[in-house]
């Protein structure tokens, strides 16, 4: 089977942009077609500056939430990055074929550096070198797809490069991923500045609906959301943003086209209306999911330590490769010298 991973980032509560733009898809269709790892990158968390307690209680309502979304354990694989030493083992061998300018590239590097620095903040050196830990993510589990939005296309290419680079060098070790961008709804758009993804990490909270919502606070937030000059309802990206994106969510809840949409509602408010109500029911029966499963704490703390356990009987063999082959002594080798046997 075609295998495949992808994660979520414990910086910030879970959006209804991660929900249409990766989780349904997960559940819906990758799990069932695939041999499909899910994790929660806890070490991504801490390239920035942040609360210890946050990341620990946000990495637990991540992994709620995925398995709330329909996340079956018996159909695939949902654990913790921090639970499976391979991520950063194989991480700094990565590093070591890595290069400088590589990392200086990376358009989120830069605009994460410049904003640290604007409020006064060092950079952390791991902010720059993440996306080889992210490199490592895929790599560790010979991943044949991820599944990305295009703001992280660059860093699967990252790990494309990287792969074919250490397989040159150092014989074959891994599989080349390649990413596989949603069809739907793949960038969910922030309502108060439908110019800027609607990303947990944001601090305008006013444009972000959050998965755990509550259905009141879902209906201002989109009644409230910005529109566009003129009062058609037309389908237009470049014109009309704030009507596109509410036709683009409206169009991902509902299964239509965004483009057929628009000659059915009148006027703005019908439309806000009518995404609103078809907000509100998508993700009712998650947080549903979400309160029976925060009742029983010790389902999900099962979930993640068999999760890590799979997830670490598929990573060794291809970390352990990846020493050999880049001329790291075996651990074994080293066992025996000690005890006077010939390896």
């Amino acid at each position: 089977m075609t295998r495949v991973f992808s994660g979520v980032k414990p910086t910030g509560h879970l959006t209804l942009g991660n929900y249409l733009g990766a989780m349904r898809r997960w559940a819906a269709v990758d799990q069932h077609k695939s041999d499909a790892l899910f994790c929660i990158v806890d070490l991504h968390a801490l390239t920035v500056d942040h609360d210890p307690a946050r990341v620990r209680r946000l990495s637990r309502q991540a992994a709620t939430l995925l398995l709330a979304s329909g996340l079956d354990p018996e159909l695939c694989t949902v654990f913790v990055q921090s639970h499976v030493d391979e991520h950063a083992r194989l991480s700094y061998v990565l590093e070591c074929v890595a290069t400088d300018g590589e990392m200086r590239r990376m358009i989120q590097y830069k605009e994460k550096a410049a904003r640290e620095r604007a409020r006064g903040g060092s950079v952390r050196l791991s902010l720059l070198t993440y996306p080889v830990l992210m490199a490592a993510d895929i790599l560790a589990y010979g991943t044949d797809e991820v599944p990305v939005g295009d703001d992280q296309a660059q860093h699967v290419e990252l790990a494309r490069d990287l792969a074919v680079r250490f397989n040159q060098r150092y014989g074959h070790t891994f599989v080349v991923p390649r990413a596989m961008p949603p069809q739907v709804a793949a960038r969910v758009m922030n309502l108060q500045d439908p110019a800027s993804k609607m990303g947990k990490s944001d601090d305008s909270g006013p444009g972000i609906v959050y998965l755990l919502d509550e259905p009141d606070v879902v209906r201002k937030k989109v009644m409230r959301a910005v529109t566009d000059s003129g009062r058609e309802v037309v389908y237009d990206r470049d014109a009309q943003p704030g009507v596109a994106n509410l036709l683009e969510i409206l169009a991902a809840c509902t299964g239509g086209n965004p483009a057929g949409l628009c000659g059915v509602y009148e006027s703005y408010g019908d439309l806000k209306s009518a995404t609103t109500e078809a907000v509100v029911e998508l993700l009712r029966p998650v947080q549903g999911r979400h309160r029976e499963l925060c009742g029983d704490p010790g389902y999900v703390e099962g979930v993640l330590r068999d999760g890590a356990e799979r997830a670490r009987g598929m990573a060794r063999p291809t970390v352990d490769a990846a020493y050999r082959a880049i001329g790291l002594l075996p651990a074994a080798a080293v066992v025996a010298a000690d005890i006077g046997v010939t390896a």
